[in-house]
């Protein structure tokens, strides 16, 4: 007769990363839970079905659409749980082709990205600003997808692309002056807005509490409050994970870190700038997005 499984089944959004494959792959097992992981890849292609249909038991999920959701009373609390953190000013592109560029050149220009509301444009628009006195304002946003968060209404300063234009060759034809384009060079004729930006991003992680946050980890409401034994479990599984990786921090700095001490500091400077882009009506306190499973991890 097969053994009983009494474990709690968890539909989960989950990316395969090295941080989280010992999990993804069953290596790791828990007494508790049964992952059910999502088909979806990426990640960030479940983030719309999560918050605006809350299919999703467990997620991965973008800070800065976290924070939208929250403010909209999405049923979702956070985890003290960063999933990737990266620097951000390597994210920016421009074509020398067309002269040079620099941050202090940007108002006045045009910009492209994803989504205005995208976790990377938020971070990237706030430490222009802060350490090259570039006022996001002053920057023509141009974009080519809608929010994650249902409802949302960009700022006068963003603009849509029309309908089948594309990012990079947008760039590469003039019409955009730059563009935030993801972690890599999408294009050999392109080059990096910000020549020294690992550098930088390391000067900006050192006097910010360390690297961005940019994915953590949302559950039900009414499981952590139901449940805290498996807000414990989840937590101890996705550390145990990260673990069996073996990664080690960058330079001394783990863009992956745990409990809310670990990520205050990153966090309220992402809510300072989503809060000042109108990205959410109003600050939140770090506390008050932990408030309903920071005291089941103390």
């Amino acid at each position: 007769m097969p053994e009983r499984d009494d474990r709690t089944k968890l539909y989960t959004l989950l990316g395969d990363y090295p941080q989280t494959r010992a999990l993804r792959t069953g290596a790791l097992r828990s007494e508790l839970i049964d992952f059910t992981f999502a088909d979806i890849a990426p990640a960030n292609r479940g983030f719309k079905p999560l918050v605006r249909e809350h299919v999703f038991d467990l997620g991965e999920l973008a800070i800065v659409t976290f924070l939208m959701a929250k403010a909209q009373g999405a049923p979702y609390a956070l985890l003290p749980v960063t999933v990737m953190g990266r620097g951000q000013l390597q994210t920016i592109f421009y074509n020398p082709a067309r002269g040079p560029l620099a941050p202090a050149d940007l108002p006045g220009r045009r910009v492209g990205v994803r989504s205005y509301s995208v976790t990377t444009g938020v971070w990237l628009r706030g430490m222009l600003e802060e350490m090259y006195g570039v006022d996001p304002a002053r920057i023509r946003w141009v974009t080519f997808e809608d929010a994650h968060v249902a409802g949302y209404k960009d700022p006068p300063h963003v603009e849509r692309a029309a309908a089948g234009k594309e990012l990079v060759a947008m760039l590469l034809a003039g019409e955009l002056d730059a563009a935030i384009a993801g972690d890599t060079l999408p294009d050999p004729r392109l080059a990096p807005l910000v020549p020294d930006a690992e550098a930088q991003n390391l000067a900006f992680a050192r006097s910010h509490g360390g690297v961005p946050v940019n994915h953590m980890l949302v559950i039900r409401e009414e499981i952590a409050a139901a449940r805290p034994d498996l807000v414990r479990e989840v937590f101890r599984l996705f550390r145990a994970s990260k673990e069996a990786a073996g990664l080690p921090p960058a330079d001394g700095l783990d863009p992956l870190r745990f409990g809310v001490e670990g990520v205050r500091r990153s966090l309220e400077a992402v809510i300072g700038y989503a809060a000042k882009q109108k990205l959410i009506p109003h600050p939140f306190t770090v506390d008050e997005l932990f408030s309903a499973t920071k005291h089941w991890l103390t």
